[in-house]
C-alpha cells in the first residue's frame, strides 16, 4: 500500500525530538515506508547539534570522545561524546580527511601534505607524522597496522602501528578513496574504478575486485556484508564479504557521502538533501530519514549514538534514541 506524500523534510533547532520520516518524496523516491513505523520512533529520536570547527569532514570515536577533521583548517577537533563539549583543537598536516583509532591513538590522513598524523587520544599530543609520498585518503586500523589509500598513486600503504614504519605498498586500483578492515581483509573503494578492491590484510595479496557503481566513495561493514555508497548513482550496494558477490542496491538519495552500521541498520548521509537515510541491514528495507545540518558528510556510530559531520554548517549532529 502506498501512502500520501507530504513533500517535506523536517528541520529542527539544536535539540528536538524528530520523527523518522515515512517518505522521501523530495528525493524523488515516492513513499517508501508506513506512518506506523514513523510514529513508533517519533518520540524517541533526539538530534543534538554541536559546533565542530570549520569544514568538518570525517569522524572517529575513541570510546569517550569524538574526533572530527577540519580540512580547511589543518586541524582536528575533539568533542566529549557525553555532551558535545569541545575538549581541544589540534594541529595536524595539510588537508586532513579521514581518521581511525587504534585503541590508544588517533591516526589522521592528510591529503594535501601526503602524510599521516598520529595523536595520543588522551591529550592530543603528536606522537609522529609519517610521509607516504602520496595524497593520503581513507585510513583503517587492522589491529596491528594502519592502511592508507594513496589517492593519486592507485595503491595503499601499510604502516606498522607501533612506529609508523612502512611495511609495504600494494596496488589497489584507480583513485582509491575509502578504506575498511573487515577482520581479515582490507577493502578499498575506487573512485575511478566503479568498484572495490579486496586485499588480504596479512600480506596485501589481491583477493578480488567487485564492480559496484559510479564513484564508490564510502564503505561500511555489518559483520557479513560490505555496504558501498555510490556517490553519482545515489545508491548503496551490498556485497558478501566472504565471496564478493553483489547482493543488491538500494536508493539513499543524491549523493551519498558516508555510511555507518549501528548493529541493526545502515545509516547513510545524503549530502544535497541534508538528511541521513536509514535502511535495515538485514534486507535493505527503508526505515526513514532524519534531517541534520547542511551537506552532511562523514558518519559514525559510537556504540550509543550516530554522529554526522555537517560540512557547510561547521557542526556535528548527534542522533540518539531517547526514552520512549
Amino acid at each position: 500500500m502506498r501512502y500520501p506524500c507530504n513533500n517535506v523534510i523536517m528541520t529542527s533547532p539544536s535539540r528536538k525530538n524528530l520523527a523518522i520520516l515515512p517518505v522521501l518524496c523530495s528525493l524523488g523516491w515516492g513513499c517508501l515506508s508506513s506512518p506506523a513505523w514513523a510514529q513508533s520512533l517519533s518520540a524517541s529520536i533526539v538530534v543534538e547539534t554541536f559546533s565542530a570547527g570549520r569544514d568538518p569532514q570525517h569522524l572517529i570515536s575513541d570510546g569517550e570522545n569524538i574526533w572530527v577533521t577540519n580540512t580547511e583548517m589543518d586541524t582536528v577537533t575533539k568533542l566529549r561524546a557525553s555532551d558535545g563539549a569541545k575538549v581541544g583543537v589540534f594541529d595536524v598536516g595539510e588537508g586532513p580527511g579521514y581518521l581511525t583509532f587504534d585503541g590508544a591513538n588517533v591516526w589522521i590522513s592528510n591529503f594535501a601534505s601526503g602524510t599521516v598524523s598520529k595523536l595520543r587520544a588522551s591529550d592530543g599530543s603528536t606522537l609522529g607524522t609519517f610521509d607516504i609520498a602520496a595524497s593520503a585518503a581513507g585510513i583503517a586500523w587492522d589491529g596491528a597496522n594502519i592502511w592508507v589509500a594513496n589517492f593519486d598513486r592507485g595503491s595503499v600503504t601499510k604502516l606498522r602501528g607501533s612506529d609508523g614504519s612502512i611495511l609495504g605498498v600494494f596496488a589497489a586500483g584507480d583513485r582509491p578513496l575509502d578504506v575498511l578492515f573487515d577482520g581479515a581483509n582490507v577493502w578499498i573503494g575506487l573512485e575511478g574504478g566503479e568498484g572495490v578492491t579486496k586485499l588480504r590484510a596479512s600480506d596485501g595479496g589481491l583477493v578480488g575486485k567487485v564492480q559496484t557503481g559510479n564513484f564508490p566513495n564510502a564503505l561500511a561493514f555489518d559483520g557479513t556484508k560490505l555496504w558501498v555508497a555510490n556517490y553519482y548513482d545515489g545508491n548503496i550496494t551490498t556485497i558478501s564479504a566472504s565471496n564478493g558477490k553483489v547482493q543488491g542496491s538500494f536508493g539513499v538519495g543524491y549523493p551519498p557521502a558516508g555510511a555507518a552500521f549501528d548493529g541493526a541498520n545502515i545509516w547513510v548521509t545524503s549530502a544535497k538533501a541534508n538528511v541521513v537515510v536509514v535502511r535495515r541491514a538485514r534486507d535493505g528495507a527503508f526505515k526513514g530519514a532524519i534531517s541534520v545540518g547542511r551537506e552532511p558528510s562523514g558518519i559514525i556510530y559510537d556504540g550509543n549514538s550516530i554522529w554526522v559531520a555537517n560540512t557547510l554548517n561547521g557542526t556535528v549532529s548527534k542522533i540518539t534514541r531517547g526514552a520512549p
